[in-house]
């Protein structure tokens, strides 16, 4: 298991001497608006809950997450996040050659490591903007069974479009396409990019995740998709009550009221496209510091004159502001940190931190 996760603000409040109330986490990539309003309401009311078994399959917030994307129940997995199907996915479909496309989220390699599985990495490059390019992609997936791509890609922001990935899909039947769509809520015309309404290939498995765009990652909550036979796979390898009560209460929730969610989507979207505008803009020209394009709120940054990821983390760390040291992703160096958007006025207090870690230096 990788530690190097984001969102380890225990460990920078201890080394800064405290309280983890007092660190503002900008590692992590969740919505910077939090949860929708009623969110926390519901897990109050549905707290008698925990005092009983939930469905051993989550069959309500199945049903609800197929109903909105128009697909049938039996075409979808609920899952303890996203994370549980990465760990699940190489062993139910017997992988023995993954191709994992990157610089990307390490919990892809993690999985094959954990069983043994051979893997190789289609590595993007920083002269390209971190795009993959689709024929050196087709050309690896002839010798892979499994493929990983999380679109759009944590933590390079890249995305791919729907048309592409389609292209590949058919062109290797025989290669299961895992397409992890978790940061695609935070994308304009996300609809558009999706695979979930096209989850008919023999395949195709999408992600979804519920944890980021709903800021509700202490939940656990996650979709897989794919054609009924492909489920069953994953439902081999599935325990009964993977989901717990008060998720599954905050999903069927979340589901109930679908004419809500796509504002929500919305609000989230304009607001990050605002922040991100300043943001950018405020750093426009700063020596020492590269920030790369990116379709999220996340931004991946490269760091210039020798600087290096950790000493410019701890820089930024003694503030009480946690940002991603990216030398753990495979691709990148420790010359690479993720900054994940909040509000604008910690986004502008970043901004500041960053000017003066870069003029240092």
């Amino acid at each position: 298991m990788i530690i190097g996760h984001g969102g380890n603000i225990q460990d920078l409040a201890k080394k800064e001497g405290c309280a983890v109330d007092d660190i503002i986490d900008m590692s992590s990539n969740l919505n910077p608006l939090g949860p929708p309003e009623t969110i926390e309401k519901v897990i109050c009311d549905n707290l008698i809950k925990i005092r009983s078994l939930p469905e051993p399959d989550a069959l309500t917030m199945r049903k609800g997450f197929a109903r909105f994307h128009g697909i049938e129940d039996n075409q979808v997995v609920a899952g303890n996040g996203t994370t549980w199907f990465i760990y699940t996915i190489p062993k139910a479909f017997g992988s023995k050659k993954v191709l994992i496309c990157g610089p990307t989220y390490s919990d892809y390699k993690d999985a094959c490591l954990m069983h043994k599985i051979d893997f190789h990495h289609c590595t993007a490059k920083a002269e390209n903007y971190f795009n993959l390019n689709i024929d050196e992609i087709s050309g690896m997936a002839k010798k892979a069974d499994t493929l990983f791509i999380c679109n759009p890609n944590n933590p390079t922001g890249s995305l791919i479009l729907r048309e592409q990935l389609e292209y590949l899909i058919k062109k290797h039947e025989n290669t299961i396409f895992i397409i992890d769509e978790s940061y695609l809520p935070f994308v304009d015309q996300a609809d558009q990019y999706s695979l979930v309404a096209k989850t008919g290939y023999e395949n195709l498995i999408v992600l979804s995740s519920m944890s980021k765009i709903f800021r509700i990652p202490g939940l656990r909550t996650g979709f897989l998709s794919g054609t009924k036979g492909l489920c069953e796979k994953i439902m081999a390898y599935y325990q009964p009550w993977s989901v717990n009560a008060l998720a599954q209460a905050v999903i069927k929730h979340i589901f109930d009221y679908p004419e809500r969610i796509e504002p929500f989507y919305r609000k989230t979207r304009d607001y990050i496209k605002e922040e991100k505008k300043v943001f950018l803009e405020h750093l426009k020209g700063i020596q020492g510091i590269n920030l790369f394009e990116t379709n999220t709120y996340f931004i991946l940054a490269g760091l210039k004159n020798n600087m290096k990821s950790k000493d410019f983390c701890e820089k930024i760390g003694h503030h009480k502001i946690l940002i991603r040291d990216c030398s753990n992703f495979f691709g990148l160096s420790d010359q690479y940190v993720r900054l994940s958007l909040k509000k604008r006025q910690i986004n502008d207090r970043l901004a500041n931190l960053i000017k003066q870690a870069a003029k240092n230096d």
